[in-house]
């Protein structure tokens, strides 16, 4: 598809996958429309909403899935699910139920480690390309390259993690709910990042075996993973490629909506008939 949709939203949806595992998933776009395909859109540690800009530009064009990863936002989490290995399964089985394929997997942090995952176990052809957004997942040289915010204050997170301070959350503001469900989510992404923590020590090694294009985007004044962090992950892909973004930290996607997205229409408008076009 290559003009503009009506963008339009429906209540969220949830997905019974058995062995007490469920996923909410908000859409966004003309399934209709779709020919089958469309975006699976994966948030990071900052939960759904950072991503939700990015999914409602991407709608204007696209049939967007964005679910809610087990145990964010009060969402119920099997004591089993607890890797990024485990999302990755679980999302694949969801573009099964759903009966998708060529999908564009765009996933920001630790949800462009999951997009990546997902890439290595895709025996299906339910992937059509891989965007990750300052993507965590890899190990470089020293595991200290990926900043460790366990032990930190949402403030200084914030500090690490966008560019522009206007964009930084504002702990004052929150209420005891919003600090609570913030904890919980941190909690959350605790357990999926494992230990050592943000990482496999093996997965940048697995990465050549991903044919899929793949556009590692990157915000330049990134707190959590350098620059060269990115390039590295570009690196790992058979067919990867690297873009910074300029005046970015940790979420291009939001403190760069318009750079973003025309990164990802360029990239995608480079693919194959049946990739190109979806976020056009």
């Amino acid at each position: 598809m290559t003009t503009a949709t009506t963008r339009t939203t429906r209540p969220a949806r949830t997905f019974d996958l058995g062995e007490g595992l469920t996923l909410t998933v908000d859409e966004q776009g003309d399934a209709a429309a779709s020919g089958g395909s469309g975006v699976l859109l994966l948030h990071g540690g900052a939960g759904p909403r950072s991503v939700a800009g990015l999914a409602a530009a991407l709608s204007e064009h696209a049939y967007v899935l964005t679910p809610t990863h087990p145990g964010f936002d009060g969402r119920p989490r099997p004591d089993w699910v607890d890797s990024v290995a485990d999302l990755a399964e679980a999302y694949l089985d969801l573009l099964d139920v759903l009966g998708l394929n060529e999908v564009i997997v765009i996933g920001s942090s630790i949800g462009g480690w999951i997009a990546a995952e997902m890439a290595l176990r895709d025996t299906r052809g339910r992937l059509g390309a891989l965007v990750l957004l300052n993507a965590t997942g890899i190990l470089v040289k020293d595991p200290r390259e990926i900043a460790d915010t366990r032990s930190l204050s949402p403030a200084e997170i914030g500090q690490l993690a966008f560019h522009n301070p206007a964009f930084r959350l504002n702990p004052a503001a929150l209420s005891d709910a919003q600090r609570a469900a913030l904890a919980a989510n941190q909690q959350t992404l605790q357990v999926y990042a494992g230990d050592p923590y943000q990482h496999d020590p093996k997965l940048r090694r697995r990465l050549h075996r991903v044919t899929l294009p793949a556009l590692v985007l990157w915000g330049e004044q990134d707190g959590i993973a350098s620059v060269a962090y990115g390039r590295a992950y570009a690196d790992a892909f058979a067919d990867g490629r690297f873009q910074p973004v300029a005046q970015a930290g940790h979420f291009p996607h939001i403190e760069q909506l318009a750079q973003t997205l025309g990164a990802i229409r360029e990239f995608t408008d480079g693919q194959a008939k049946s990739v190109a076009g979806v976020v056009a």
